[in-house]
């Protein structure tokens, strides 16, 4: 085990790698007369890329494209506003993750709701929210449930303990995302080109590498699963450009050790048990038909958003361009707030916030081009 460690992080074998990786995307620009342009999906990726200093090396061979894939980024503004809405009411708990404390809304964040006394925690699990609960009958506990196929699994088990546990003060407010209908959605706006997706590791692992294959068969571009280590990420990247050189369409699994074809099944029945699929709003996108999940009706009595009465926000608008961030559309430096009026101490944007934003990883480690 540590000898596979050192090898994904050997800078030796990452130069090599590299060095071939210069020679296809130059065959790719001599044939086409333009870089290749892949999108890596994965908020991880994108911080991976950005830590690690292989954005900036690729740049003159290979356009990085980052997606829509830090759920912190894609929650719209509504939403974030009814969160903290419902955390402004009397006898509640908030349990969340620590990436939505500083996501401004419209008026304040959590954080400043925390400030002025409401009782608004991080966990680390959503089940600690549960144990909350349990120690605090009197008390509504709710959980602020957002993330995609990676962290859904996780929300069915706590909702399933509630359940079990008849946790009559417990509730989630769920607003999650689906990453094959923002894919799809992508792909018929058609308005980034794109030659490849560097497709997410942790949402393989559940949903299977089969669950791609629709966008070779469907849309003809290619995609390949890799893992977020340096070694892994380079890989993958030469993949993509040997599948692109070769104008072949395929899915490639740069993990099979722990993504299986049709991914964990368990969990995927899991998923299916407590959620059905419903229209979700995405920021600076819109409302996409069965792009997130609900949680079904038969677990009704655990739902906060038919539990609790929140007010209509009047949405601030600002200058703030993460909605053309996370559709791939411009890149952070773009942005006239970026680095000036928008900073990870006074972000305007929730890009700029999560430890998986496309502005935090480009403000934390590119800023020096």
């Amino acid at each position: 085990m540590k000898e596979m460690l050192e090898e994904l992080h050997s800078p030796e074998l990452s130069q090599a790698l590299l060095r071939e990786v210069f020679t296809l995307a130059d065959a790719f620009t001599t044939r086409y007369n333009r870089k290749p342009v892949f999108m890596e999906v994965c908020g991880s990726h994108t911080m991976a890329l950005a830590r690690t200093g292989l954005k900036t090396r690729l740049k003159d061979h290979v356009t990085l494209v980052s997606g829509p894939g830090c759920p912190v980024c894609v929650t719209d503004q509504k939403s974030i506003d009814s969160m903290i809405a419902l955390a402004e009411g009397e006898n509640r708990i908030i349990c969340t993750f620590g990436d939505m404390m500083r996501v401004p809304g419209s008026r304040k964040t959590l954080m400043d709701a925390k400030t002025e006394g409401k009782d608004i925690r991080v966990v680390y699990s959503p089940t600690d929210a549960i144990g909350i609960a349990e120690r605090n009958p009197e008390r509504e506990v709710i959980f602020l449930g957002i993330g995609f196929e990676t962290t859904i699994p996780i929300l069915a088990v706590v909702l399933k303990e509630a359940d079990e546990r008849k946790l009559s003060n417990f509730s989630m407010w769920v607003t999650t995302k689906l990453i094959e209908p923002i894919m799809r959605h992508l792909l018929d706006s058609d308005e980034v080109k794109l030659d490849g997706f560097l497709l997410p590791g942790h949402v393989s692992m559940v949903l299977g590498a089969e669950q791609f294959q629709y966008l070779p068969r469907e849309y003809g571009i290619a995609g390949v699963i890799s893992g977020f280590e340096p070694v892994q990420l380079v890989g993958g990247i030469y993949r993509l450009l040997e599948l692109a050189l070769n104008e072949k369409a395929d899915i490639v699994n740069e993990l099979a050790s722990i993504v299986s074809d049709q991914g964990n099944k368990v969990t995927q029945r899991l998923m299916e048990t407590y959620f059905t699929p419903c229209t979700e709003e995405w920021r600076g996108i819109g409302s996409i038909p069965d792009s997130g999940l609900a949680i079904r009706k038969q677990y009704r009595h655990l739902d906060a958003k038919l539990k609790f009465d929140v007010p209509n926000i009047e949405v601030r608008a600002t200058k703030c361009r993460c909605g053309e961030v996370i559709r791939g559309l411009i890149s952070p430096p773009q942005c006239r707030l970026f680095g000036a009026a928008c900073t990870p101490l006074q972000p305007v944007g929730p890009c700029m916030v999560s430890t998986e934003g496309t502005c935090a990883a480009y403000y934390a480690y590119t800023r020096e081009d």
